[in-house]
């Protein structure tokens, strides 16, 4: 199949994926694609996943890390500018097999170009020295399929374990969970002082060799349509964490002057049905009326915090604060 070579002008994550799924919906089908792209600080979960399983809810805010739901399945992954992203999209028959080595198999050639040998292992990893460096999804629909990897070449692996560490609540869905992997970069094994940009060079010149393939322009027009799609799913928080599965999640927090809390929560389309406290902790409210009063509201900060704003939280519980609070219901 001839190729058409896209590579994404932007590092924001929302556009990213809204132009994959243009390139997979719109575009010309006679052609595969072959993508490169980069995300800035960004964790992407699978579309199945439960947004509130997979991330250090208090760690991303700090550091202003962006959080997005993908199409595809599998597990969450972290992203930054050390990291590129490729994507194949090409026809494959419905029914057939998920076949994850077709599309690895071109990067495991590429590397082995630059003196770096990696190898296929399970269903959706590559691996040098036993650890991974590329995690694989897919997502297919009417005969075509989008086939995308991350590259890990210099990213900030302390980051990686951080944003994708959740807190020991216990939380019950049937969100398909991330395995987690040991992890490492491509640029201990590349030649000595390669550089991202010069191994991305490397990447498309073997790509532009293996397949018959001219680069393809984005038009304004196309700019255009694939800021719709991020404006109608990918910047909302309905998409990125509303689709989540249900779940129920208890958390157990000890406040200062105030003492432990125990919430127990019922989420259903990212809205709480039933919310329920617990503990020793000192207050003369009933706590029933703070519940009726989060029940209906989506588990979102902006909505928390206006509902509960005009609401003396101290009569329910001792010493509280909104934001300690707050940051009990969302971390």
């Amino acid at each position: 199949m001839r190729m058409k070579y896209i590579r994404s002008p932007r590092i924001d994550p929302s556009f990213n994926l809204a132009l994959e799924q243009y390139v997979f919906d719109a575009l010309d089908r006679s052609f595969g694609y072959f993508m490169l792209w980069q995300n800035d600080n960004t964790i992407v979960v699978g579309k199945h996943q439960n947004t509130v399983e997979e991330i250090n809810a208090a760690y991303v805010r700090e550091h202003g890390i962006q959080v997005v739901r993908r199409l595809s399945g599998g597990g969450a992954v972290y992203h930054d500018l050390g990291n590129l992203c490729f994507t194949f999209i090409t026809d494959q028959k419905d029914g057939v097999p998920f076949d994850f080595s077709l599309f690895c198999r071109p990067v495991v050639r590429a590397l082995a170009e630059i003196g770096v040998t990696a190898e296929i292992s399970g269903r959706n990893d590559i691996l040098i020295d036993g650890q991974k460096f590329s995690g694989n999804a897919q997502y297919r629909k009417q005969g075509r399929v989008m086939h995308h990897g991350t590259l890990l070449f210099d990213s900030d692996l302390d980051v990686v374990g951080q944003a994708l560490r959740v807190p020991e609540d216990k939380i019950a869905s049937k969100g398909i969970k991330s395995v987690r992997s040991r992890v490492t970069n491509i640029k201990p094994y590349a030649p000595e002082g390669m550089t991202l940009s010069a191994f991305e060079a490397a990447l498309v010149s073997h790509m532009f060799q293996e397949f018959e393939m001219e680069e393809l322009p984005l038009a304004p027009a196309d700019l255009a349509e694939v800021e719709r799609l991020r404006q109608e799913r990918y910047v909302k928080w309905e998409w990125n964490y509303g689709f989540s599965p249900s779940f129920q999640i208890q958390k157990s927090r000890r406040v200062e002057n105030c003492g432990r809390i125990e919430v127990r929560m019922n989420v259903e389309d990212g809205v709480i049905r039933d919310i329920d406290f617990h503990g020793d902790y000192f207050g003369d409210g009933d706590p029933a009326e703070l519940s009726e009063r989060l029940k209906g509201l989506p588990l979102r900060e902006d909505a928390l915090r206006s509902s509960l704003s005009t609401l003396h939280l101290p009569d329910y519980f001792s010493n509280m604060d909104l934001e300690t609070f707050l940051s009990i219901l969302l971390q």
